[in-house]
């Protein structure tokens, strides 16, 4: 697959693409470009609906003068103390971001949120992140009160009383249990409605089928979290020759080994597919 950048006729092909309703898939394949190229390319330039060639073309520019010039202090942190490739960091930034943005993010929110989940110390000053990502502090402020909103990030105080952001082992096990808990929310929404559209009616059959299928999913989502919790925890050993591996095997079984677990109990119903 071709590297290097987009030209000015190939994001013209790309709002074609969009325009004649074509996935991402098929316009990479065109374009014999990876499909994530496609999609970092999209959704960091208004999305499929907002998406224009000659102002993505002259963000890119722009961008790319920007990176010409000395790189801020922050960035310069991510790659020194580890010998990381500073390309490679900034174009997995970019990528984490898109992955946040498709997953129902906010653009500014999911750039703080890749910033933080790639800072080795799992916490930046809103200053730091403010430098890192060269926007506003009001920008940060922002972002950081939509994301602490949802649980994803949190706020706290080191030792020199600076306020900080960031993330810890738990987030992403509260995270899936807020988003459970909202899904068994609508279950219960659905299941209220059975009585008021008419046992037995289309409509009222419809509401009862996703209020067992989402009650499933969401006692499912709980047990998965509580049995996974622990790998959140789980530290890497370094090997003889130098490379990263798991501590032990023990994490992965606890996931996994405990499977039966989330089959489907009486609580839950029968699937949707048995009737």
């Amino acid at each position: 697959m071709p590297g290097g950048r987009l030209t000015q006729q190939e994001r013209q092909q790309i709002a074609t693409g969009l325009a004649d309703g074509l996935a991402y898939a098929e316009i990479a394949r065109r374009l014999d470009r990876p499909t994530s190229t496609i999609t970092r390319e999209v959704m960091r330039n208004g999305g499929p609906a907002g998406y224009r060639a000659d102002l993505a073309h002259r963000a890119t520019e722009r961008r790319a003068h920007r990176r010409k010039r000395a790189a801020p202090r922050g960035s310069k942190t991510l790659t020194e103390d580890y010998g990381r490739d500073a390309e490679a960091v900034r174009a997995y930034e970019e990528t984490l971001t898109t992955v946040f943005i498709a997953s129902g993010t906010p653009k500014m929110m999911a750039r703080v949120m890749a910033c933080l989940t790639l800072s080795d110390s799992g916490s930046l000053t809103a200053a730091e992140l403010a430098e890192r990502l060269e926007v506003s502090p009001a920008s940060i402020s922002k972002a950081v009160t939509f994301l602490e909103s949802q649980d994803l990030v949190r706020r706290f105080r080191d030792e020199g009383r600076r306020e900080r952001y960031g993330f810890d082992e738990d987030i992403w096990y509260q995270s899936m249990v807020a988003s459970a808990r909202s899904t068994a929310q609508v279950a219960e929404t659905s299941r209220q409605g059975v009585a008021v559209m008419g046992r037995g009616t289309p409509a009222a059959v419809r509401l009862e089928n996703a209020a067992r299928f989402l009650d499933f999913v969401a006692e499912t989502m709980l047990r998965a979290a509580e049995q996974a919790r622990e790998v959140l925890y789980a530290n890497p050993a370094t090997a003889p020759d130098g490379t990263a591996r798991a501590a032990s095997g023990d994490t992965a079984e606890a996931a996994s080994g405990d499977k039966a677990d989330a089959a489907p109990d009486d609580r839950a119903g029968p699937r949707p597919d048995q009737g």
